[in-house]
C-alpha cells in the first residue's frame, strides 16, 4: 500500500490565498447584547452578511432579553481604548460604527480613538435610551453631542429619538422634518442624518407607511418608504447602521449605500424570527436561506425577485464585490 504525501501547509495551493485581497474591516464600538438582537452581536452578523470583517470593541455589557433592558455593566474607558489600539496598530481599517457606549466617560474614550483616524468614515447610531436614569442619560447625550457628532459622517436614528436629541425644545404641532434634524446635527459637525420611522399619513385602506430619509442641511437626498410591520422588532437600528458602515467602508457612493442598506434592513426584518417570548430579531442572513419550495414555487425572497440557481453558492448582498 502506498500513500501520497500531504502538501506542505506552508507552500503549494495555500500561497495564492495569502495574496488575495482582504475584506474591508469595520470597527464597531458597541454594547455586548446577550440576546444577539443588537449591540455587537448584531453588528458582527450584519457586517459579515455585507461581506466585510468586523472588529468588535466592547463598551458595556447590557443585561437584557428580547423584550427589555434591565441594567448594564460599563467597561472601563481605558480598557475600551486598549481593545481598539491593539487592533488598529495591526489591521488596516476601512470604517467605524459607533453604537451604545455605556457612559459619558466612555464617549470620551471612544472619541480619543476616533480623533486619530479622522479620514475613516464614521456611522453613528443613537438608540432610544429611556431606560437609563435621567442624570446618566443627560450626561451621556451631552458627551455624545460634543464629542461624537463632530466626527460623524452619518448619524442614524429613529425620528423621535433624533428629535428629542437634536431639537429638545421642539414645540411645533408638526413633526420636525429630516432637513431640520440635519440642520441641527450640522451645527455639531455631522454631515448627514439618516432618519428612520418617519410616520406618513395613512391613505384610505392602503395601510400605514413609514419613510426613511437621508438628509443634509440642504434637504432630503434619498430614502425608502416601507409598509409598517404589525410586530415589534429589536436590533433594527444597529442592523441599518452597521450595514451602512460596511457599504461606506468599500467606497460606495452615499446615496446608493443608504438605499442598499435600507433594502437590506427591510428584507432582514421581513425574514425576522422570534427566538424567545419578546420581540422579533432581524435575520441578517436571509439571503443565504435555501429557496422556498412551497406553494407556487416562489423563492425565499417572494414574488418578483430573482433567486440564484440552487447550485450557486450564496453570496452577500451585492455579490462578492463587497469582499474584494
Amino acid at each position: 500500500m502506498t500513500t501520497t504525501p500531504l502538501p506542505d501547509p506552508g507552500t503549494g495551493p495555500a500561497e495564492p490565498l495569502l495574496d488575495a485581497p482582504s475584506p474591508g474591516c469595520v470597527m464597531s464600538f458597541n454594547a455586548s447584547d446577550p440576546s444577539g438582537a443588537g449591540g455587537l452581536g448584531g453588528d458582527v452578523a450584519t457586517i459579515a452578511a455585507m461581506g466585510a470583517h468586523a472588529l468588535p470593541v466592547v463598551t458595556t455589557i447590557v443585561m437584557r432579553d428580547t423584550a427589555e433592558i434591565f441594567d448594564q455593566h460599563v467597561i472601563d474607558g481605558d480598557v475600551i481604548v486598549e481593545q481598539a489600539r491593539y487592533v488598529l496598530e495591526d489591521v488596516t481599517l476601512a470604517g467605524f460604527k459607533v453604537g451604545f457606549l455605556g457612559s459619558a466617560e466612555n464617549v470620551s474614550a471612544v472619541a480619543e480613538v476616533l480623533s486619530d483616524y479622522a479620514e475613516v468614515p464614521l456611522v453613528s447610531y443613537l438608540p432610544a435610551l429611556a431606560w437609563m436614569s435621567d442624570d446618566d442619560l443627560q450626561s451621556y447625550l451631552d458627551a455624545f453631542r460634543e464629542l461624537i457628532l463632530p466626527a460623524t459622517e452619518v448619524l442614524v436614528g429613529n425620528h423621535k429619538t433624533l428629535t428629542d436629541f437634536l431639537l429638545p425644545d421642539w414645540d411645533s404641532d408638526r413633526p420636525a422634518s429630516p432637513r431640520e434634524l440635519a440642520v441641527a446635527a450640522a451645527e455639531h459637525g455631522t454631515r448627514y442624518v439618516l432618519v428612520t420611522g418617519v410616520m406618513l399619513p395613512a391613505k384610505g385602506t392602503t395601510g400605514q407607511f413609514i419613510d426613511n430619509v437621508l438628509a443634509s442641511p440642504q434637504g432630503a437626498l434619498t430614502g425608502e418608504k416601507f409598509e409598517l410591520f404589525e410586530v415589534s422588532f429589536v436590533g433594527a437600528g444597529d442592523t441599518l447602521s452597521a450595514a451602512l458602515a460596511s457599504l461606506m467602508s468599500v467606497g460606495s457612493e452615499l446615496q446608493a449605500a443608504v438605499g442598499e442598506a435600507l433594502q437590506f434592513l427591510d428584507q432582514s426584518l421581513d425574514a425576522g424570527f422570534r427566538p424567545g417570548m419578546g420581540n422579533i430579531i432581524p435575520d441578517r442572513f436571509f439571503w443565504a436561506l435555501p429557496p422556498d419550495e412551497g406553494e407556487g414555487g416562489e423563492g425565499a425572497e417572494g414574488p418578483g425577485i430573482d433567486t440564484p440557481d440552487a447550485t450557486d453558492p450564496p453570496t452577500p448582498p451585492g455579490g462578492s464585490r463587497r469582499v474584494h
